[in-house]
């Protein structure tokens, strides 16, 4: 269970985040949550598609990183050093160990203190520092709570996109069959995209009702960004091979 506390600099003075990035620290997953204003920096990285929610009432926007839960394929590693693969990182990723809380009309920021990220001991010097020796906040903590409310007012937004896109039915599943290099089949499925033939065939009324609510450019980034599966795939077979060759390795040296 997450460990939630609201950040301070008395209780919190001394507390490090580690910003590198690798399995280790959370980054292992497939797919993170998106909105809409973000969609045009993360398109040119990974596809992005709309699930069910939780509670299957609304749908969100996720950036996918991999096919199965836990994969992430734009995690390298080299000489040692873990790095994440990709100019631009989703917002919802950026933020951990931080979240939004709300009190009344207030929002707060809250630290997962159980987050493999967080360093609580007075002596840490690995990672990025909260507040200064006197109090004040650093660059660090002031950039995190600006990532924070880009991600509230942006996931708050996404709600209209949504709707929107469930009111013109333009939403429609869709099933990725996908043959890996080494003879493999294996399906993607459970996810949504945007019917372009459908979108084709709006009127020039509805059309307008969604570029001045912003949603239209939302659409076109979305549906471009499935041109990114093909990069998706190769990561897939370049990991695969990867693997592969170092089992070989292994066997020879046991031999």
């Amino acid at each position: 269970m997450p460990n939630h506390a609201i950040l301070n600099n008395v209780d919190h003075k001394h507390l490090r985040v580690i910003t590198a990035r690798g399995a280790a620290y959370g980054d292992a997953v497939m797919s993170a949550l998106t909105f809409p204003a973000e969609f045009r920096e993360l398109q040119a990285s990974y596809p992005i598609v709309l699930a069910k929610s939780a509670d299957g009432t609304s749908f969100d926007a996720l950036a996918l990183f991999g096919f199965q839960h836990g994969e992430n394929l734009f995690l390298e590693e080299r000489d040692g050093v873990a790095r994440w693969d990709a100019p631009a990182i989703p917002l919802s990723v950026e933020r951990q160990p931080f979240l939004i809380g709300r009190g009344g009309d207030e929002l707060s920021i809250h630290v997962d203190m159980d987050h493999p990220r967080v360093a609580t001991s007075e002596g840490a010097v690995e990672g990025e520092a909260l507040f200064l020796t006197y109090g004040g906040t650093t660059e660090y903590l002031e950039r995190i709570a600006s990532v924070l409310r880009t991600l509230h007012d942006g996931l708050d937004a996404a709600r209209g996109f949504t709707a929107a896109l469930l009111e013109l039915e333009l939403l429609e599943s869709f099933v990725l069959d996908i043959e890996l290099d080494d003879g493999s089949q294996n399906r993607l499925a459970g996810f949504y995209t945007i019917n372009e033939e459908r979108l084709q065939t709006l009127s020039g009324e509805r059309l307008e009702r969604l570029n001045r609510a912003g949603y239209l450019q939302a659409i076109y980034m979305a549906t471009a960004s499935l041109s990114q599966f093909r990069g998706l795939i190769d990561r897939k077979n370049r990991a695969m091979n990867a693997s592969t060759t170092a089992s070989m390795h292994g066997h020879a040296a046991n031999r």
